[in-house]
């Protein structure tokens, strides 16, 4: 057994971080792709994920699939599935709760583990539980995960980056010098670009610089996060791990792309109205309201214009706020434009029911839909989501998002495991085409 001391771990937290996910998941389904060059993103015409094989060969993320065939011939383009990506997902994370319950769910494709006091339980090293972490996940899933050990967050993201792909580093605290001294202040988690130029303006060029300034030069030329951030590069624990579900939004974002894409005004109106329909069935999820909308339109040259409207009150439901882009649209909407996108943005969520009355009884007409919405949810609960829909979205909802080539159907979509439906799917990934 190794010997570990208090000091080197006063908190043993992983980070575990699926390597290439999206692409890896492909692959992991479907083991005939292994060793080639696999691009998820073909129903936007944009690399969303790509192996290594394809990273070789100079793919890079947001690179047009015409520009990759161009670089890799060879490539093969996939249409992204989410839903078996997040099947994925919730197994990795199932794995690493065998371990320990306190994991913190950071993304689709990556979390965060406390381990502290669990060696004498398990009879295993901090080390030896982080191997076994990343063994079951490499296994039981077909791919691979790079996994960092530290004693917070941000030192066990910059160990779990250090050996990539499939690596596994230890930074205990004792050696957290050595691996900040080989580290540039902009690969920092949580640092970024802008900071990391301001930074080498002051002369602070790698993290071990930044952490041996004194408390009283960071606190004169930054704010909270980077505070934060440094004394977490100090070895304290200073962001606790989020194990519950998140609630907390503060606001709701949904983008739809279609091609071909369209000048027709009631066409993107009604790609538009999804959005707005999407976006609020979350929010009765999670029981919020909102009093402010931003909307806008991608064009096909990707510029795009948008308007944010204020709520008369607090909605959760779309028809206020279909009804007021109605009225607003005409002045962001040009005419004889192609339009590829649309999105929306609600804002200033509030939790709980907090209708107000109004000088014309329309928050009354809202709550009265609210009720009705119990009833849409309801049945959506158990046939599937846009089962029910609004006249506004019918378009949208009728065509398919993409055509040609683009609009290939994920496997997932195409071949259903026996007793499937076409809205309801097993809680397990399809790694079989089985009709």
């Amino acid at each position: 057994m190794e010997k570990i001391s208090l000091q080197s771990f006063p908190k043993a937290i992983v980070h575990i971080d699926g390597d290439c996910f999206f692409a890896s998941c492909e692959v992991a389904r479907n083991p005939k792709l292994r060793g080639k060059s696999v691009v998820t993103g073909k129903e936007r015409g944009i690399a969303s994920s790509f192996t290594y094989e394809a990273k070789a060969r100079g793919v890079k993320r947001g690179m047009r699939l015409s520009e990759i065939k161009k670089l890799c011939p060879d490539a093969i383009f996939l249409p992204s599935d989410y839903e078996t990506y997040s099947l994925y997902s919730k197994r990795m994370f199932e794995i690493v709760r065998r371990y320990t319950p306190d994991v913190d769910e950071y993304s689709i494709d990556e979390c965060f583990a406390d381990i502290t006091g669990l060696r004498r339980s398990l009879r295993l090293t901090y080390t030896q539980i982080a191997e076994k972490i990343k063994y079951d996940l490499d296994n039981e899933l077909g791919m691979t995960f790079s996994v960092g050990l530290s004693v917070n967050k941000v030192t066990a993201k910059i160990a779990s980056k250090w050996k990539k792909p499939s690596g596994l580093t230890v930074i205990p605290l004792h050696n957290l010098h050595l691996f900040l001294d080989k580290l540039q202040t902009d690969k920092i988690w949580g640092i970024g670009p802008q900071t990391g130029a301001h930074l080498s303006k002051l002369r602070v060029y790698t993290a071990l610089d930044f952490a041996l300034k004194d408390l009283e030069w960071v606190e004169k030329n930054f704010t909270k996060p980077q505070i934060e951030i440094w004394r977490e590069l100090h070895g304290e624990f200073v962001y606790p791990l989020n194990t519950e579900e998140k609630h907390d939004y503060q606001s709701i974002s949904k983008t739809r792309t279609f091609t071909p894409p369209s000048a027709n005004k009631e066409v993107v109106f009604s790609e538009l109205s999804k959005n707005v329909e999407s976006a609020c069935i979350k929010l009765r999820r999670h029981n919020l309201f909102t009093k402010e909308v931003f909307f806008y339109l991608k064009r096909q040259d990707f510029g795009y214009a948008g308007l944010e409207i204020k709520l008369p009150f607090p909605v959760s439901v779309p028809q206020v706020i279909i009804r007021s882009i109605r009225e607003s649209f005409d002045k962001v909407y040009q005419k004889n434009t192609l339009y590829r996108a649309t999105g929306v943005v609600l804002m200033k969520l509030s939790n709980g029911n907090t209708t107000t009355m109004d000088l014309f009884g329309e928050s009354l007409v809202e709550d009265k839909i609210s009720k009705v919405y119990e009833q849409v949810d309801a049945v959506e609960k158990k046939y599937g989501k846009h089962t029910l829909f609004l006249g506004s979205s019918f378009s949208a909802m009728k065509n398919d998002q993409h055509e040609g080539d683009r609009g290939t159907l994920t496997d997932r979509k195409r071949f259903r495991l026996k007793g499937e439906t076409v809205r309801k799917h097993l809680n397990i990934p399809n790694l079989g085409k089985v009709k």
